[in-house]
């Protein structure tokens, strides 16, 4: 079949930028490529050319400066004009922008919808249209029940069409250090530069926002019982930038009066995040919103790392036996912190929950689960 992907206005795919659905997007890319002819349509990006086809798959990118509207309008001239018949269109976290591409669509081409937020919620878009949208797609792929009870919430009339596949990872770039020689060497490299030494890594990798909570967890190191411990705090305002806004100054600022030592690395480019991950003991979540389910819980399953995350939105979804735990109050420091002193005092059994996570990826969380599940959705 001839397949249409819409990613958003934010960032561009390839995922140069990072990026959650541009992340998703490229780790099944190599696979459903393999069975479908795909176009791919995102943002515009200095270092990628408007348009090209590699391995394949054609790209064509239209300018948005992160705006919505200038992207929609791009994107429905574009496919206006073209000649070019999909048997499928599938649009990334965007509703409002499937009745503008269905207007210039056969009324017989079958749009799938992917949700990764709650973008149907009347904040972002009319009942009216809302109702519409869910009328006309076929599917709508949810990253985690959570989002389809929100959108059932609202549009009970969507319960049949939603369908959730949850997000994957690639096993050859995030691995446990014990099993892995190059993760190993990762580990070694980033605790060597960072002069880490042989201290427990605690670690966060996020946005830095309020909603994304890693100010709780900095609160969270006066409570901590291990004066062998650091925490990692690795991230930046927004995807590819590196400016100090307000919440980080002050992140910084108490994270300089921390009783335990406070590592903010700042933005790390996408393709070394991984490394983050190899040189850490166990993985916090902090978040204070209701997450959707955020892709971090995947790779720090995949690298080996026990997990701490929130009782919000999809994040307890991904808590499954012993993996990990999920912290009932994500504004109480002392809750995060009575998790970590139990995971740091026992560190063999807190591998051992890590190792439970890396063989949940292994069976149900890899790029082939998804792109298979993605395929099936397609027919």
């Amino acid at each position: 079949m001839n397949i249409l992907m819409i990613c958003t206005e934010k960032l561009p795919v390839p995922n140069i930028r990072g990026g959650a659905i541009q992340t998703y997007i490229g780790g099944v890319i190599p696979i459903i490529s393999k069975h479908h002819s795909i176009t791919i349509i995102s943002r515009t990006d200095p270092e990628l050319p408007d348009q090209e086809t590699k391995d394949g798959v054609r790209y064509v990118r239209f300018p948005s400066e992160g705006i919505f509207d200038i992207y929609m309008h791009g994107i429905v001239d574009y496919l206006a004009q073209s000649n070019e018949k999909y048997d499928v269109v599938h649009i990334f976290n965007r509703p409002k922008l499937v009745l503008p591409v269905s207007s210039v669509m056969p009324q017989d081409v079958r749009i799938v919808l992917s949700m990764h937020n709650d973008m149907f919620n009347k904040q972002k878009i009319s009942r009216e249209e809302g109702a519409a949208v869910v009328e006309r797609v076929e599917t709508i792929v949810t990253i985690s029940n959570y989002i389809g009870a929100a959108i059932c919430q609202d549009y009970p009339q969507a319960e049949g069409k939603i369908r959730t596949i949850y997000s994957g990872v690639d096993l050859a770039k995030f691995a446990p250090w014990k099993q892995s020689a190059s993760a190993q060497r990762d580990r070694d490299a980033i605790r060597s530069q960072h002069k880490l030494g042989n201290k427990k890594v605690i670690l966060f990798v996020g946005r830095l926002s309020r909603n994304k909570g890693p100010h709780v967890l900095v609160r969270a190191m006066s409570a901590l019982k291990h004066s062998d411990a650091v925490l990692v705090i690795v991230g930046a305002a927004w995807f590819s930038d590196d400016r100090i806004s307000d919440y980080i100054a002050y992140l910084r600022a108490m994270a300089e009066k921390s009783p335990v030592p406070v590592l903010t690395t700042g933005y790390v480019q996408a393709h070394d995040v991984h490394k983050w991950f190899c040189a850490a003991d166990v993985f916090v979540c902090t978040s204070i919103w209701n997450e959707p389910l955020a892709r971090v819980h995947y790779e720090a399953m995949a690298a080996g790392l026990p997990l701490i995350t929130t009782a919000r939105g999809g994040n307890p979804e991904i808590i499954r036996g012993n993996n990990g735990v999920i912290v009932q109050n994500p504004e109480d420091p002392l809750e995060y912190a009575k998790h970590l002193n139990e995971m740091l005092a026992n560190i063999g059994q807190s591998r051992q929950m890590g190792l439970h996570g890396r063989k949940m990826v292994e069976e149900g969380f890899t790029w082939n689960h998804v792109a298979g599940n993605l395929l099936k959705v397609w027919g």
